[in-house]
This record gives C-alpha cells, structure tokens and sequence, in this order.
C-alpha cells in the first residue's frame, strides 16, 4: 500500500457550501425525515422491519466465505485512506473497508470477486452503500454520527470474537452485540461508537439503505442524497478508491 498511500496523503477533505449549509440545516432535515418515517425513530430498530434482512441471514454463510478469501487475498485499504474525511475516526489505522458499493456507485471489480455477496444486496431497496467493515484487534471507533436521517444501516455478522461481549457497539443509550449470521439495524445520525477489545478481527457486512419514508420526507431525503453523491468528499473518496484500485490491478497483473 506504500504507493497509494503516498498518492492518497495529498487528498485533503474539502469543506463546501454545501456541507456548511448542510450542517447548518442538519437539524430541520432530521426533524422533516424522522416524522416522514413509516418505520419510527428509535436508535436500533427491529429487524423484522425490513423484511430483505431475512436473505441475508439465509445466506450469511456464502457471504462469509466470499469476505474471508477477500481478507486472505486482497490488500484491503483503510477507510481513512479512501475517504480522508473519516480520517478522525481511524486514526489507529484499524478499521478496513472492502466497497461493492458507494453511495450509488457499483464497484465493479469488487462485486465480481463477490458475486454472491453482490446479488443478495442487489435486492436491498434503496440500497446506497454495501462493504465488508473489518475491525482489527484493539480497534476503537471514537463517537460519531451519520450524516442524515434518511438513511439506515444494517450490519450482518460475519466474523465475530469468540469473546463478543469485548465487541460491542453503543448506539445512543443501548449497548449492542453482533452475532455471526444475524443481522442487526440501527440509525447512525445517533451517536455511535466501537470497541473491539480482543485480539480476534470483527467482519461484518454493512448495507446502507433508504428510510422507508411517506411525502415529503421521501422527496427531500432523495434530493439531499443526490447532492451528497456530487458532493466533494464523495467524489474525493470515489477518486481515491479508483486510485487505490488502479494500483492493486497492477499488482494482480490485470
């Protein structure tokens, strides 16, 4: 990874104005969204909700297997390396992302090393991003939140420490645990935060998805997302994937 993170370092996260006005109009959209929502509010949500969740589970075995030969064959970049705007929230270099999809973009390559895995979130409506999240041991993710309400994020347990109750996930005022073949779901505009406090990987696949929401929230959370996806640290982040890319093709002899 030493030539794409050297290219990758002189990416710095630009602030436009629309991630000021964002910011600042942040509070109105969530309000709008969340009372749009046909499936409430809460921090953690029940999966019966969504009832694609079902898929994923029946098939996690698949997925896993698919995501452990990625682990085993591929150079997988940290995710402060692609999207120097999580840059915060990575410092210790030990969260790993693996994108089949973001934001709207497909990763071709990536989806046809996982072709199981690409299907089965093929079906997720209003699918936005899918990656395999890979947390070292003695990870920390610092509290943080998503960037809005209308979306929602599903983790499916992959590869859980056998010590999983060190592995958790504090959403608002719950404390939740991933288990191998289920899938939990949560809104991430909570404030959130990860502890992988063993000395085993965690994997999981994380799907981001649309809220299920009724007018308008449904038309104003679209709009805001397709600004997002032109937004410059999407494009800063889809820029720098292809770099990344770019250089693991050259390796692979491709």
């Amino acid at each position: 990874m030493v030539e794409v993170t050297a290219e990758l370092k002189k990416a710095k996260p630009k602030r436009s104005w629309f991630y000021r006005m964002g910011k600042r109009m942040r509070p109105w959209f969530d309000d709008v969204l969340a009372k749009s929502s046909l499936v409430g509010n809460p921090p953690v949500f029940d999966t019966g909700l969504f009832a694609w969740t079902a898929g994923l589970e029946a098939n996690w075995e698949a997925i896993r297997r698919e995501a452990l030969t990625v682990l085993q064959t591929e150079d997988i970049p940290v995710l402060a390396e692609i999207s120097p705007d999580h840059g915060r929230l990575g410092k210790d270099r030990k969260w790993k992302s693996f994108f089949l999809y973001g934001y709207g973009y497909r990763v071709e390559d990536n989806c046809a090393k996982c072709p199981e895995t690409a299907r089965l979130v093929s079906r997720v409506p209003g699918l936005n991003s899918a990656f395999f999240s890979i947390l070292a041991p003695g990870a920390r993710i610092p509290r943080h939140r998503g960037v809005t309400k209308g979306l929602i994020t599903c983790h499916l347990g992959l590869q859980v420490p056998k010590d999983w109750k060190s592995c958790r996930m504090a959403v608002h005022n719950d404390m939740v645990h991933w288990r191998e073949g289920k899938t939990m779901v949560f809104d991430d505009t909570y404030f959130h935060e990860v502890w992988n406090e063993t000395d085993e990987t965690r994997v999981v696949l994380l799907v981001q998805f649309e809220r299920p929401m009724r007018q308008p929230g449904r038309a104003i959370g679209r709009t805001f997302m397709g600004a997002v996806r032109r937004s410059p640290f999407v494009q800063e982040a889809r820029k720098n994937f292809l770099a990344w890319q770019g250089v693991q093709n050259k390796i692979d002899g491709h």
